[in-house]
């Protein structure tokens, strides 16, 4: 319980600190145009003001609010030690996604550079698939996290199989994606990891059908 009360803390840190530094932005951020989006190329191919890019950041607290705090919530809930450690997990995860999107976001847009490092977007790509990857196989049936088909929701088998090869394949997909974003010429790297990540998730779906059609323990539609 120390853990999860802890990772409830942080979700209440995370959520006040972007949403004021996303309003100090707003308020009293650089004037002028600034990056906003960014192409595979590592281009900017859209300009904002600063009340936009505040709100971004903004956004990214209250995404923080809703995700991690029903996650906690649901930790709190359940009485499935297993569904817990997987819940606390996914918990942690959402707190380091949001939380580093936002510094990555607000420190890109402030410095108003032109172009990325070409190995960035697919190096990110791959690291938010290594994060993915390390709890999708740990986290118990819910409505917030994980690969979630309507198979899984009437199969605790098809849930948990599904999930767990749906976390070896991102997990090695980010790794390897990772090791080859510096060499690989862009943006076809990135497209070529994005293919495999769309492959990955349909392979994960069928194997969701898959087992629910041959669990005797499967619930009807």
């Amino acid at each position: 319980m120390k853990r999860a009360n802890l990772l409830d803390r942080l979700t209440g840190v995370a959520t006040a600190a972007l949403i004021s530094f996303g309003a100090w932005i707003a308020l009293a951020g650089p004037q002028g145009p600034l990056p906003v989006h960014y192409n595979a190329a590592g281009e900017v191919d859209r300009w904002g003001g600063r009340i936009e890019v505040g709100a971004l950041v903004a956004g990214l607290g209250l995404l923080t609010a809703v995700v991690a705090g029903l996650t906690g919530l649901a930790v709190a809930r359940s009485d499935d030690q297993a569904r817990r450690r997987g819940l606390m997990a996914a918990q942690a995860v959402t707190l380091i996604a949001t939380v580093g999107a936002g510094i990555m976001i607000a420190a890109l847009s402030l410095s108003g550079a032109p172009q990325l490092q070409p190995a960035w977007p697919m190096a990110l790509v791959s690291l938010l698939m290594l994060a993915i990857g390390t709890t999708a196989g740990r986290v118990g049936p819910n409505p917030a996290v994980g690969l979630r088909t309507p198979w899984n929701y009437k199969s605790r088998l098809a849930w948990d199989r599904s999930n767990r090869l749906a976390g070896r394949l991102f997990f090695w997909l980010g790794l390897i994606g990772l090791a080859a974003a510096p060499f690989a010429p862009q943006p076809l790297g990135l497209y070529v990891l994005t293919a495999a990540i769309l492959i990955a998730v349909a392979v994960a779906v069928f194997e969701s059908w898959r087992v629910w059609r041959d669990d005797p323990e499967r619930q009807p539609f």
